[in-house]
């Protein structure tokens, strides 16, 4: 991205500057476009429950920015010497299904024939200007709130080792099939600071994006964040995929964790897919997030806070 010339435009109200989830195009006064996209490799065996999965996970970033999905595009890289295609069909109703529950419309796409299969979505969204919720607002004095428990790397490690449960992998795939659509109209009502979807980067690695960003500095506490079913035992069987120790690497630079040990916080640094909301909020703001996501079924957990800038953008204690 460095040798890529900067888009000098004044309606572009989010670019790449932040890394932020999806660029925000300002097209009327109270109107933005949200758009981004995502493409994922498969994590499970069955066809419909991956396009299902890669299609939650690539919405995800319209809801991070407090948007609403209203289209989407099918992207597909395709085996076609080596696949049938009811394969193709199977994932593309899975992402149907994603798209329909998100209240989007599919709009077209485009195939590719490839020797690796992967599947995602370009997706765009509408957002009122005035409304973004963007990773690097963080504000010192807020709390830090999660919506999806963390192990979808290690679980999806397992699966494809066939060393896993159905219980654990059922799980799991329940998780990242998960939109996160009603986390992120409580972010909005709610009036959230700041948020990340957590994927790739893992937990560690996007509240630290959001730390740099706002120029202050994170302290989650490893107590609180929630692991899915199975997660520590997989862990110790050594099911940990290869992205999760390039986070820890590449991380670590940006982190106290005092005298914790780094591999004791690898599933803070597993790469998530679909994986759900982190949202800075105020003290009062976050109560009631919690409580009302206690009154609907919504998924939420304190995990950390936010404090003036430090030695360090991330502290683990």
């Amino acid at each position: 991205m460095s040798g890529l010339v900067q888009a000098d435009d004044p309606d572009l109200l989010v670019g790449a500057d932040t890394a932020d989830d999806a660029g925000v195009y300002r097209i009327g006064e109270r109107l933005a476009l949200v758009e981004t996209t995502d493409i994922i490799t498969p994590l499970v065996d069955d066809p419909f429950t991956f396009g299902r999965i890669a299609a939650a996970n690539a919405i995800s970033d319209i809801y991070a920015m407090g948007g609403k999905p209203v289209t989407a595009m099918n992207l597909v890289f395709f085996p076609a010497c080596d696949l049938p295609g009811e394969v193709l069909s199977r994932i593309l109703a899975g992402g149907q299904a994603a798209i329909s529950e998100a209240g989007a419309c599919l709009v077209g796409g485009h195939t590719v024939e490839d020797a690796e299969l992967k599947y995602g979505l370009a997706v765009t969204g509408l957002i009122d200007p005035e409304q973004i919720v963007r990773n690097s607002t963080a504000r010192a004095g807020d709390r830090l709130l999660l919506t999806k428990p963390l192990g979808t790397g290690i679980v999806s490690t397992a699966i494809k080792a066939d060393m896993v449960s159905a219980g654990v992998a059922d799980a799991a795939i329940g998780w990242m099939t998960m939109l996160n659509s009603i986390a992120a109209e409580l972010m909005l009502e709610c009036g959230a600071s700041a948020a990340t979807d957590v994927t790739g980067f893992g937990l560690i690695g996007h509240a630290c994006e959001m730390a740099v960003g706002a120029g202050v500095t994170i302290r989650l506490d490893p107590a609180k964040v929630p692991l899915m079913a199975g997660v520590d035992e997989l862990i110790r069987d050594g099911l940990v995929p290869a992205g999760c120790y390039r986070n820890r690497d590449h991380y670590s630079r940006f982190l106290n964790c005092g005298s914790i040990p780094a591999d004791a916080l690898l599933p803070l640094f597993d790469p998530q897919t679909s994986g759900g909301l982190l949202i800075s909020l105020a003290p009062t703001s976050a109560e009631l997030f919690l409580a009302r996501a206690a009154e609907i079924g919504c998924f939420a957990v304190s995990v950390g806070e936010v404090l003036p800038r430090r030695e360090s953008a991330l502290e683990i204690v």
